[in-house]
């Protein structure tokens, strides 16, 4: 099947430099609030990793926290992409945003976060989200989806009485960003595309062609 004919122009905002906030970091959190307003989707993002042997891997998540030390998120420690950025912790993430005709990019180094803030964040978690944590070797083969469902059932039991602690293997990471790039969709896909990066302890930011 052709998608060529698959088109739209992108009408509802423009991003003039004017528009542009001296940090990065807030303008985002400016964006997502904004985008949220439509959606609680809002706050998912595409984080593409790399492994060792140098092959990329995106999948999507979500970002639970936006700070002036850069974007967080919360996995598995043994998963796919922990692995990855175990052996590489250059990452990149991507909002996508189609109803305000939005996307953010963002580049930099994943470092895992504190033990105390994962903690913190887990006991906030709704009970079935814990016992899920515990029940589910993220990105390891699973012969059937009763495997799963014994598994919850077993930790279910396990902690019957009491509070569900954090695994060891789970937690969050922090990505410290590095460049960010603005997108704003218009007419004739002439867009408009802001890049940000660090500049003598703060950070500048250029027009790019769309």
């Amino acid at each position: 099947m052709s998608y060529e004919a698959v088109r739209k122009d992108y009408v509802k905002h423009v991003l003039e430099e004017a528009d542009c906030l001296d940090n990065p970091i807030d303008m985002l959190e400016a964006w997502l609030r904004e985008a949220l307003l439509e959606t609680e989707d809002a706050n998912a993002m595409t984080l593409t990793t790399v492994s060792a042997e140098g092959k990329p891997s995106s999948r999507v998540v979500l970002i639970r926290k936006l700070d002036q030390r850069g974007i967080i998120f919360y996995s598995n420690y043994t998963s796919k992409k922990a692995s990855d950025l175990r052996q590489n912790p250059n990452a990149a993430v991507n909002f996508f945003w189609p109803w305000v005709e939005r996307q953010v990019r963002v580049e930099g180094t994943v470092t895992k976060l504190s033990a105390a803030e994962s903690d913190a964040y887990f006991a906030s978690r709704p009970r079935e989200s814990q016992i899920g944590a515990w029940a589910s070797s993220q990105s390891d083969k699973m012969t059937t989806r009763d495997e799963l469902k014994k598994r919850v059932e077993e930790f279910t039991l396990k902690f019957e009485g009491s509070s569900v602690p954090r695994p060891e293997f789970w937690g969050g990471f922090i990505l410290q960003p590095n460049a960010f790039e603005f997108w704003q969709g218009r007419a004739s896909r002439l867009h408009d595309r802001i890049k940000y990066e660090p500049f003598e302890n703060a950070w500048k930011f250029k027009r790019l062609f769309p």
